[in-house]
C-alpha cells in the first residue's frame, strides 16, 4: 500500500504553489528549501532514491494549501565515488502563510511526534519573529556548530535584472542547453561540480518532470575539449517575474576562468527576455565559504534573507 504520508511529486506542485503566494506578500519570509525552484530541485532529484525516508503534512484552508513539513528521517545515501552516507539524524523544511502564522505550532508538534527521540534541525528564516519565538517555546535552541566559521546556514541573495553587463567566454568557450547537449551531458556536468554526489541519471529524469523545469532555461559553458565545465538550472516563476537559480557549479579543472560569472550573466539575460524583473541564488553564508558568495557579488547580487538554524537534542531509546 501507498504510505499516504510520502511527499508526492502533485505535493510538491501544491507547495510551488504556496511558495509563489508567500514571495508575493513576504518573500522575506521564503526560507531555505521552500523555494519554488529549490521544492522542484530537492524532490525531483531525491525522491527515486530516499524519497522512503521524507515524511510530510500539509495544512488547507478553504481547499487552498497554507502550511506544509517536509521531514527527512535518517537514511543512507549513496555517492558518486561509491561510498555511503549515513545520515543519523533528522531535517525540517517547512513553510507556513503569513495570514496563518499560528500553524507553525501545529507543524512544530507534528514534526517532534514524527521525529521522536532523534536530533531533530530546522532552518526559519531569520525574519520570521514569531516562527523563531514558537520554535524557542518548544525547546529548539541556536545550532552553534552550524553558526560558526565553516557553519551551513544560507542565506538568499538577489538583484534586479533592469541592467544586466553582457558576458565574455574565454575563447573557445560557448553557452549550451541541457536541451541541445542531452540528458547525459547535463548530468556529468552535475557530478563533475560536484563530486562526490547522490545525484544520477533516474535524479535528473525526476527534476525534468517537475513544474518550472524548463530544459532552455538549464544553462551549461562548453570547453574547446567538449567537457560540459560549467552549470545551472534557472527556475521561472512565471506569477512573481522571478528566476532562481540553483545548483550552480563549475568543474573543479575549469575553475578561475570567468565561467561561473558568464553562465550566470548569460542566464539573467534569457530570463530578462523571458519576462524576469528579479534574479535570486542562495549561497552558503559563513565567512569560511566565500567562493560562491563572492561569485553571486560580482554579478550584482546582494544578501536579502538568512536562515537561522536550530537544533533539538534527542533522546536515548
Amino acid at each position: 500500500m501507498t504510505n499516504p504520508e510520502l511527499l508526492t511529486a502533485a505535493d510538491v506542485r501544491l507547495m510551488q504553489g504556496l511558495a509563489q503566494r508567500v514571495t508575493a506578500v513576504r518573500p522575506d519570509l521564503v526560507n531555505s528549501d521552500a523555494s519554488f525552484g529549490e521544492l522542484a530541485w530537492n524532490w525531483g532529484r531525491g525522491h527515486a532514491a530516499v524519497g522512503a525516508s521524507w515524511r510530510r503534512r500539509l495544512w488547507f484552508s478553504g481547499g487552498e494549501l497554507v502550511a506544509w513539513g517536509w521531514a527527512h528521517l535518517p537514511r543512507r545515501v549513496e555517492l558518486s565515488d561509491g561510498s555511503v552516507k549515513d545520515v543519523t539524524s533528522t531535517y525540517l523544511a517547512y513553510q507556513v502563510h503569513p495570514d496563518h502564522a499560528g500553524l507553525v505550532d501545529e507543524v512544530i508538534d507534528w514534526y517532534d511526534t514524527t521525529a521522536a527521540g532523534l536530533e531533530r534541525s530546522v532552518l526559519p528564516g531569520a525574519a520570521d519573529g514569531f516562527a523563531l519565538r514558537r520554535w524557542t517555546e518548544h525547546g529548539y535552541t541556536t545550532d552553534p556548530a552550524s553558526l560558526g566559521d565553516t557553519g551551513d546556514w544560507t542565506q538568499l541573495n538577489v538583484r534586479d535584472l533592469a541592467v544586466v553587463e553582457q558576458p565574455v567566454l574565454p575563447a573557445g568557450h560557448r553557452f549550451r542547453t541541457a536541451d541541445e547537449a542531452g540528458p547525459e551531458a547535463a548530468v556529468r556536468a552535475h557530478l563533475d561540480a560536484w563530486a562526490p554526489s547522490a545525484y544520477t541519471a533516474e535524479g535528473y529524469r525526476g527534476v525534468r518532470q517537475t513544474d518550472g523545469y524548463r530544459g532552455d532555461l538549464h544553462l551549461l559553458v562548453e570547453a574547446p575539449n567538449g567537457t560540459m565545465a560549467a552549470s545551472a538550472i534557472m527556475w521561472l516563476d512565471e506569477a512573481n517575474r522571478t528566476v532562481e537559480f540553483e545548483p550552480v557549479g563549475t568543474h573543479p579543472d575549469h575553475r578561475r576562468l570567468g565561467l561561473g560569472r558568464a553562465m550566470l550573466l548569460h542566464g539573467m539575460l534569457l530570463a530578462r527576455a523571458a519576462g524576469a524583473v528579479q534574479a535570486t541564488v542562495a549561497c552558503l553564508g559563513a565567512p569560511g565559504h566565500p567562493g560562491a558568495r563572492g561569485l553571486y557579488y560580482s554579478v550584482g547580487f546582494r544578501e536579502f534573507t538568512r536562515d537561522a538554524p536550530l537544533v533539538k537534542a534527542g533522546t536515548p531509546g
